[in-house]
């Protein structure tokens, strides 16, 4: 055989092995990009459950977090709800000493309707000798008459009207009221009482002077009144309030040496246990 056909044969032998060859390393290639994808996807997988867990765990991190909110919620609503059921025990409170007071109005007004002498009433004057008969009769009428059912109702309705602005809270108009009608029936049974109110107005006014005043003017003029107690009571309100604590305490002991038995008493004997805390 000549070089020439040896040659040839060779290269016909080559081009037939290289397709084979060529096909063997495209498997290959293929496997090793399947192995590359499954791994891949392993790790995407892993990586994907590590993101499930953190989820999982920030949901019940957030679970917590609102309930804790949903319980400091509930605890300010329950702190707001106490301080409202303050509010409305010390309005109560002051309702029910309103109504007492009414009540006793009440009572000194049916006394005076059915003729009891007024509690802060004087003596009618003396008749002058040397004034004529008709003079002296004229003059002693008033004083000695006793009030007419329409007088009485009037009396009534200045005193009722005047309350009305202290329950208003009013103050201002109810000094002028309560003013007006001691000037109108200045020997009312109800004197005593509009004294009194004429002083606490003014302590809701904050004008402690005129508050103090009052007081001690009602208790100089109607000493054995049923609101002597509690203009006391009301004296040592108004020096607590100012800062003196020593007078509070005279006050207070002076209500119960002065009038034991009273609602004040008690009153006072509960203030005195909390000043001396």
């Amino acid at each position: 055989m000549s070089k020439a056909a040896f040659a040839a044969g060779a290269l016909v032998a080559l081009a037939a092995a290289l397709p084979a060859r060529a096909g063997l390393f495209d498997d290959d290639e293929a496997r090793r990009r399947i192995d590359n994808l499954r791994t891949e996807l392993a790790q995407q997988g892993k990586d994907n459950e590590v993101r499930i867990a953190r989820l999982e765990e920030l949901i019940r991190n957030i679970g917590v977090v609102e309930l804790v909110r949903q319980l400091e919620q509930m605890n300010a609503e329950i702190a707001s709800l106490r301080g409202q059921l303050e509010v409305l025990s010390n309005e109560n409170q002051q309702v029910q000493k309103r109504q007492r007071d009414f009540y006793l109005d009440l009572d000194s007004r049916l006394k005076r309707l059915e003729g009891a002498p007024s509690a802060g009433a004087a003596a009618p004057p003396a008749t002058d000798a040397a004034a004529p008969p008709a003079a002296t009769a004229s003059a002693a009428a008033p004083a000695s008459r006793p009030p007419t059912r329409e007088e009485q109702a009037r009396e009534m309705r200045e005193y009722d009207s005047a309350s009305n602005l202290f329950r208003r809270n009013d103050f201002a108009a109810a000094i002028d009221a309560f003013r007006a009608f001691l000037k109108e029936f200045p020997q009312s049974a109800l004197a005593p009482n509009a004294e009194y109110w004429i002083g606490i107005s003014y302590a809701n006014l904050k004008d402690y002077r005129n508050a103090l005043a009052t007081q001690e003017q009602l208790l100089a003029r109607y000493p054995q009144s049923s609101k002597a107690p509690d203009a006391l009571l009301a004296i040592a309100a108004v020096h607590a309030e100012q800062g003196d604590a020593g007078s509070a305490r005279n006050t207070l002991e002076d209500i119960i040496a002065r009038y034991p038995s009273s609602e004040a008493a008690g009153k006072a004997r509960a203030r005195l246990a909390q000043l001396r805390r």
